[in-house]
């Protein structure tokens, strides 16, 4: 209907001003915090702080806006990372900027939680190609930030100037969010749960779980608006026990293994780059900007894959994943520059397209109910590989400046044998299903 997809519009706009405002900031912060006095170690210790608040904060955040609601754990969310890059700005001290960093780490999945939202507005069908035009409009806020933000740091207290605009372009979010047609989207979430009624579900034991949150949450109704908070944790605790018993273990590990891979291609990009072919960084930049646009094409271009795969989402990550592999494979054996840029240009492809199937396919197989608790947990899976990828590149870079982006081929490789190991538990006449329980 017009009604949904004017929201579903507004939430790509959400999406835009989150990583425009983000990007903006986050280049910066390195050289804020050392102009702070600092070191290596301690800003090295704070960033792997934010790291490790994301990783076990983003499945509670996503879990609590399946009980609560969107709207407003998406209001929470935005309004408590406006208060973070608040105090970022006020930071004066290293003491405070690690304080500023506390309320983002535990409370940025603004853009999980929208994701969660669409999903709740689109029919399955539909959702590979919303989640790429909104993962579009999110990367060319992404782009445009670095340049607005490197502008402003260029006056007077700029990081200071550069932090305030973050927190009240978050305001502004929030204000959009505020004013988004809520009644319509809570109209048309109940016909697509009608729809899909009995079609999804991550587990028999989850599926029992939902049904008692939504007699928890209907006994509640009457009497407050939100559950008790006790009401909330138990069921929080619940859902997650509910993901963890389920069968989605192989599906968590297809995405840990491609984020690692993915991560470790990017891992020493510049240095690789001037030890193997002696370019200079700011080609290396340049490259990554060209990479980035790139992406944001491909998010575009979703529509028209998913119609000629026939909407098979396992098909299409499966071949991404595949193309992804080789094209890591062909840089780290290039042997020009030209093969360098010929693999970036269609990596860029692969794993923009990838990312959103490997959403999609979590979703399919969960279910919508729950579609913020798997976001969340996806988003928790992701965290551990920004974790890890950082360790595992420096051993393997210790024996080549190829050793991290090899070590990406294999995980990659393993990551495609899982899923044509569980080929039959996802193809079911072009569709995604539920392994027969």
């Amino acid at each position: 209907p017009a009604a949904s997809a004017r929201f579903v519009r507004c939430l790509y706009a959400v999406g835009f001003l989150d990583l425009f405002g983000v990007s903006m900031v986050v280049p910066l912060m390195n050289l804020h915090i050392k102009s702070l006095g600092a070191s290596h170690t301690v800003a090295g210790i704070i960033g792997s702080l934010y790291g490790i608040m994301q990783l076990f904060s983003s499945t509670f955040v996503g879990c609590w806006s399946d009980i609560v609601g969107r709207r407003y754990s998406l209001l929470a969310c935005i309004l408590l990372s406006a208060l973070g890059y608040f105090l970022l700005g006020t930071s004066t001290t290293v003491f405070l900027f690690a304080i500023s960093r506390v309320p983002v780490g535990i409370f940025k999945h603004t853009l999980s939680i929208s994701k969660a939202l669409l999903s709740d507005l689109v029919s399955e069908r539909d959702r590979p190609l919303v989640m790429g035009r909104f993962n579009a409009a999110s990367s060319v806020g992404f782009i445009l930030g670095p340049v607005v933000g490197g502008y402003l740091t260029e006056l007077e207290d700029g990081f200071y100037l550069t932090s305030f605009i973050c927190a009240s372009i978050f305001l502004l979010n929030a204000g959009l969010v505020w004013m988004l047609p809520w009644s319509e989207e809570n109209a048309g979430n109940r016909e697509h749960q009608q729809g899909n009624k009995g079609t999804d579900s991550f587990s028999a034991k989850a599926n029992r779980d939902l049904h008692s949150k939504s007699a928890i949450n209907g006994a509640v109704t009457s009497g407050s608006v939100f559950p008790s908070p006790w009401v909330q944790v138990a069921t929080v605790l619940k859902r997650i026990k509910g993901i963890a018993c389920s069968d989605l273990w192989d599906i968590f590990l297809v995405r840990l293994l491609m984020s690692v891979a993915i991560l470790l291609y990017y891992s020493n990009f510049s240095l690789a780059l001037d030890e193997r072919f002696g370019v200079k960084p700011l080609f290396a930049g340049y490259l990554m900007s060209y990479s980035s646009a790139l992406g944001v094409l491909a998010g575009c271009l979703l529509g028209p894959i998913t119609r000629l795969y026939q909407h098979n989402t396992y098909r299409i990550l499966l071949h991404s994943s595949t193309l992804t592999c080789t094209l890591i494979l062909l840089y780290a054996s290039a042997l020009s520059i030209w093969m360098v840029i010929l693999s970036s240009t269609f990596l860029a492809f692969s794993t923009t397209i990838g990312r959103t199937c490997i959403i999609d396919l979590e979703l399919t197989i969960g279910g919508n109910e729950a579609s913020g608790t798997l976001l969340g947990v996806g988003q928790s899976v992701t965290s551990v590989g920004r974790i890890v990828a950082p360790l595992l590149s420096g051993v393997a870079q210790e024996f080549s400046p190829c050793g991290p982006p090899s070590l990406g081929v294999g995980l990659a490789l393993v990551a495609i044998l899982i899923m044509n190991a569980n080929k039959q538990k996802y193809c079911s006449h072009g569709n995604v299903k539920l392994k027969n329980q």
